[in-house]
């Protein structure tokens, strides 16, 4: 109980600590006209790509083009906003994020860059009091492939210091959890536990369980984790969208989203709080479909639900991932379906009768094909071609599956820093001649596929730069490999800006008001301090995000 207060006051104090970028936020002149000059601004209108001025107007594009047609256009009083030798792109959206895990990861004790299961465990050890929910200590990040021994940690590593209080800790792409032995306690979780469908219980020598729960098992422990207070999921998702502002996104794509955080978000709307667009996946894994059915498609100011979110396999890095043929290193076994393929078939044609977008969390190349059958005849049986039904990740892909994915007019949703998180380790899992078809852009770009690009915060770091980046260099950012990881499937500087701008909405049927910058549509748009078209590459990862416009309101400025 102590716990529980404790973690409750640094909630309220954290989310007092967080300054505001609202829509409430007033602006200088919120009746007038403003104009932004900058050294370029790329605009992706065909007709007009790289002006130096734009104007803005009642949240809407006013003029683009020289300084002095733009001031003509706004008329005398308008206030000029000089931005030096920045550039300005059109909004920059994350195509596929989490963002009540990332205010959880903001708030509680993140391992992510622990390099050695020690360095994890004093983290641990030393967690701020905001990482308790009710008793339990909560956390994420870990890696083990970062570590030398590059093993899954065990039960007995957090009993050491933690005997008596629950801990629950997920592995940075959320498919797998490690908890210690009274969290499987609380749990009911023993050497009797049955594995559930679509998850695995790991197991030692003697059949006791390890500590390591892979994706459905996992729902073992939500089963009797605390939920979260009112003040703190308000804390951790106004955390979440105060930091997507200042790494330069005006709107998240948020992959599969529980009930109560769309209401949360609704009452934000409504009241002028919300200072991102976001655009809402239900989630179709937990009961409440039930309720997002019923309920339907739903449009607010900024915030929208128009699709829905399943997940048909677990992740390549915990060895989810579905495969066709077993994985390269561990023979015997191909990876989990969280949904049986008649289940999953059910759900689809269930939401795409609701008027729903379908997008499928489909990493490993048995799970990309259920998708692709799946969803042809379902769009077949309830006239949805135009749905713009999405796959999410479309990770390990055979290559007859990735022409196959453009010609049925599906969206591909990748996230460029996954190639280059996974590279170290991606081929030893599927061998040389299933990589062929990884991470594979350009081939997706080749079947007629658009590209809808994101970055799967916070299991990539939601910085969008690093996504452009990334998606330019196939390198880490020590430059590495050289000539980048596989090369050939590069997206140029103009490809990849295209990817969170114009693919994002199209991906989120909003080209008709966003994605480019042209007179009529929404003024969304990011200042930055380097050209991510033609700069040199190298200058991308330490480059600065000057301001964050969404509707003509600065949501973000960064301090001189």
């Amino acid at each position: 109980m102590l716990r529980r207060i404790g973690g409750l006051l640094g909630a309220v104090l954290f989310l007092s600590l967080l300054g505001g970028c609202t829509r409430n936020t007033p602006r200088p002149d919120p009746a007038g006209t403003s104009v932004y000059v900058a050294a370029r601004v790329r605009t992706l209108d065909p007709g007009r790509p790289v002006v130096e001025a734009l104007a803005v107007r009642d949240g809407k594009v006013l003029a683009t083009g020289t300084r002095d047609e733009v001031l003509a256009a706004a008329g005398p009083g308008a206030r000029v906003v000089d931005l030096g030798s920045a550039t300005i792109v059109p909004g920059l959206t994350d195509s596929h994020g989490h963002l009540s895990s990332l205010g959880q990861w903001e708030a509680t004790v993140t391992l992510l860059g622990a390099t050695t299961k020690q360095e994890a465990l004093a983290r641990v050890a030393n967690a701020p009091s905001t990482s308790y929910q009710g008793e339990w200590l909560v956390g994420q990040g870990w890696d083990q492939n970062d570590w030398p021994e590059k093993t899954f940690p065990t039960r007995q590593d957090l009993d050491a210091k933690h005997p008596r209080t629950p801990v629950y800790l997920t592995r940075i792409d959320g498919h797998a959890a490690w908890v210690n032995s009274e969290a499987l306690r609380r749990a009911n979780i023993t050497r009797a536990t049955q594995d559930p469908n679509g998850g695995r219980i790991l197991r030692d020598a003697n059949g006791e369980p390890t500590g390591i729960l892979v994706d459905n098992a996992i729902g073992l422990i939500h089963a009797v984790l605390p939920p979260l207070t009112e003040a703190e999921r308000t804390a951790q998702l106004t955390a979440a969208l105060n930091r997507a502002a200042r790494v330069g996104l005006t709107g998240v794509h948020d992959a599969g989203m529980d009930l109560a955080t769309f209401q949360l978000l609704q009452r934000m709307d409504k009241e002028g709080k919300l200072p991102l667009r976001v655009y809402a996946m239900a989630d179709g894994q937990a009961p409440e479909r039930a309720e997002f059915l019923r309920m339907g498609p739903y449009q607010g100011e900024r915030l929208t639900l128009r699709a829905v979110k399943l997940v048909l396999d677990g992740a390549l890095g915990s060895r989810g991932a579905a495969l066709h043929q077993d994985y390269s290193d561990e023979p015997g076994h191909r990876g989990l379906l969280l949904l049986t393929p008649e289940e999953y078939e059910k759900r689809v044609t269930d939401f795409m009768r609701a008027g729903f977008q379908v997008c499928t969390h489909a990493i490993g190349d048995r799970a990309n094909t259920l998708v692709l059958d799946t969803l042809a005849r379902a769009m077949q049986a309830t006239s949805t071609q135009a749905g713009r039904h999405r796959v999410e990740h479309a990770q390990i892909m055979g290559l007859d599956d990735i022409t196959r994915l453009g010609r049925i007019g599906l969206i591909a949703s990748v996230q460029p820093t996954h190639a280059t998180s996974d590279m170290p380790w991606a081929e030893a899992r599927v061998g040389p001649e299933r990589i062929r078809g990884a991470y594979a852009w350009q081939r997706l770009k080749s079947s007629g596929a658009v590209l809808a690009l994101g970055s799967d915060f916070p299991v990539e770091r939601p910085d969008v730069l690093a996504g452009l980046y990334a998606a330019r260099t196939r390198q880490d950012a020590r430059g590495t490999p050289e000539g980048g990881w596989y090369a050939d499937q590069r997206l140029s500087g103009q490809e990849a800006l295209e990817g969170f701008t114009v693919g994002a909405a199209y991906a989120s049927f909003a080209e008709a008001r966003r994605g480019r910058l042209q007179p009529g549509m929404d003024a969304d748009f990011v200042a930055l301090s380097v050209d991510p078209v033609d700069a040199p590459v190298s200058e991308l990862p330490g480059a600065q995000v000057h301001l964050t416009v969404v509707g003509g309101d600065e949501v973000h400025r960064a301090t001189p």
